[in-house]
């Protein structure tokens, strides 16, 4: 029984500790200035990204899955409007 708790409570802080990545970054443009998603995975190609696998919205913000310049994992948030980079999880 014991364990079962101690399991639950370990996943309780690793599911709280991803929202947490996810909630310190957020974007406050009205939908109206977005830019597309489609406009921004093109210029993060041109910019050398080696594959964009998804861009969604989380929290304002286009939340953009996929391999940077580097080759390496990226979750990355841009603000919506202007394509600026707003933060950055860390992979690990």
């Amino acid at each position: 029984m014991k364990l079962n708790q101690l399991a639950a409570a370990v996943a309780a802080l690793t599911l709280s500790a991803a929202a947490f990545a996810h909630g310190e970054f957020k974007c406050d443009v009205p939908k109206a200035e977005w830019q597309p998603q489609t406009a921004l995975q093109k210029k993060l190609e041109a910019d050398g990204w080696k594959k964009v696998r998804q861009v969604k919205t989380e929290n304002g913000c286009y939340e953009v899955y996929g391999f940077d310049e580097k080759n390496q994992r990226a979750e990355k948030f841009y603000n919506p409007k202007t394509f600026e980079l707003v933060g950055e999880v860390k992979q690990k």
